[in-house]
């Protein structure tokens, strides 16, 4: 008599093993994480505006690309930021008030700020009626200066729009004129009201290595309305607050170069 047949299930090759813990932990969570810091740490990254001191050329709120593998190719000693670029960067210990991380009072930390580049290392500037001098030759500020005459705000007599540093800055006294230290820049807001930006004239030069990178385009939103009208008595508060827009929508994707004006600034 036969005996009977197995009714075990056949399998075609060996089985897969499933895969470990540490293994399951890498692909599911720690490499998205790690590819994300590659990133936005080499590449690129995207860093939203926070205030109206870029005002016009930069809104509340906007969101610009930063290319991070600029900076770094710059640490190395490869190029440099120019006179017009807007940069990123990390002002100095004491210049803004420190946030805490999601409002809660915890891991306070320096915010960074977004300027326009205006002075390198040995450039003198000068500050006079609201018009900047770089080595003796007067900045067209046009593509900013122009809005503000419009707006009817435009500062030409405060201390700050009359000084290239002012009391409570990192110098001990007002000057006019100042030259840019070594490894250092002197920047500047687009906003041209009084008080309209905290800068260089109010925190001094910013060293080279707290530069995060330059700003070279708006993503974000993609449209925008055409008009903005800036309320001249703001005082800070809610920057919202300060500009009322109106009039059509239009693409607002767009890139920021170098104002042409800076093309014709001389070396020290």
């Amino acid at each position: 008599m036969s005996q009977p047949e197995s009714t075990s299930p056949a399998t075609s090759g060996s089985a897969t093993p499933a895969p470990s813990f540490l293994r399951r932990l890498w692909k599911e969570l720690l490499e998205p994480i790690v590819f994300a810091v590659v990133i936005t740490q080499f590449l690129g990254t995207v860093v939203g505006v926070d205030g109206v001191s870029m005002m016009p050329n930069l809104r509340h709120h906007e969101r610009v690309f930063v290319p991070k593998y600029e900076t770094w190719l710059h640490k190395a000693g490869i190029g440099d930021f120019h006179r017009g670029d807007i940069l990123i960067f990390r002002p100095p210990a004491g210049a803004v008030e420190l946030r805490s991380f999601l409002n809660l009072g915890i891991a306070k930390y320096r915010p960074f700020l977004i300027k326009r580049l205006i002075g390198l290392p040995g450039d003198k500037i000068r500050i006079s009626q609201g018009v900047t001098y770089v080595n003796g030759k007067a900045l067209d500020a046009g593509f900013t200066t122009d809005y503000w005459k419009t707006q009817g705000c435009w500062d030409t007599s405060s201390e700050q729009a009359n000084n290239a540093a002012v009391m409570g800055a990192t110098v001990p006294t007002t000057q006019q004129e100042i030259t840019v230290p070594e490894g250092q820049y002197f920047v500047q807001g687009d906003n041209r009201t009084e008080q309209g930006s905290e800068d260089s004239r109010l925190f001094g030069t910013i060293p080279r290595r707290d530069v995060a990178g330059r700003a070279t385009a708006v993503i974000w939103p993609i449209m925008r309305q055409e008009t903005a009208k800036y309320d001249c008595n703001w005082r800070g508060g809610d920057p919202a607050a300060a500009v009322t827009f109106s009039g059509k929508s239009t693409l607002n994707w767009r890139g920021l170069g170098r104002p042409a004006a800076f093309d014709n600034v001389p070396n020290p």
